[in-house]
């Protein structure tokens, strides 16, 4: 009797355990936008763009924001004179920049269903999906989805730019 009241409390307290858990992994802070994308690796030149074009405390506030963000392959395809030339010019950099960036959080289930997206810069962005693809402005998006606290990340392979 006292051997199946111990493993029945041990079953009890286990569940227990297992629920806390549960809970703490799923009510557990996502980062923000910028934060998630220091910690990807991947998106060096796009946070150090974000820093010089002073838009760290933008893309870390409320939100939601969408952003198609360029990965560090997406900036190499830049020659290293323009990406300078830009980074060194913050209208442009912050125009560029803001171009990737739509208000409101779009997952990937709802950008196949659009054919442009209005960024916060003010132009739209055109979407278009062929070949079972995703392209945002002739960039394709290579990763979607990546959940922050005040938004999501969609990757391009490639910087999109705004008409002048």
């Amino acid at each position: 009797m006292k051997l199946s009241s111990l493993v029945i409390s041990s079953l009890v307290m286990g569940s227990l355990l297992l629920s806390v858990q549960a809970h703490n992994h799923k009510t557990k802070t996502k980062a923000d936008i910028v934060d998630t994308a220091i910690a990807a690796g991947s998106f060096t030149t796009l946070v150090t763009a974000v820093q010089a074009a002073d838009l760290v405390d933008t893309l870390k506030g409320t939100g939601p924001f969408t952003v198609f963000a360029p990965n560090d392959a997406a900036f190499a395809k830049i020659p290293a004179a323009d990406l300078n030339a830009l980074v060194a010019d913050k209208a442009a950099l912050t125009n560029v920049l803001t171009y990737h960036v739509v208000a409101g959080k779009v997952m990937a289930a709802d950008v196949v269903k659009l054919s442009s997206a209005t960024t916060v810069q003010g132009q739209d962005l055109s979407i278009e999906v062929k070949y079972g693809k995703v392209f945002v402005n002739g960039a394709e998006v290579i990763a979607t989805d990546i959940e922050t606290s005040n938004g999501v990340i969609h990757v391009l392979d490639s910087v999109v730019l705004p008409k002048n």
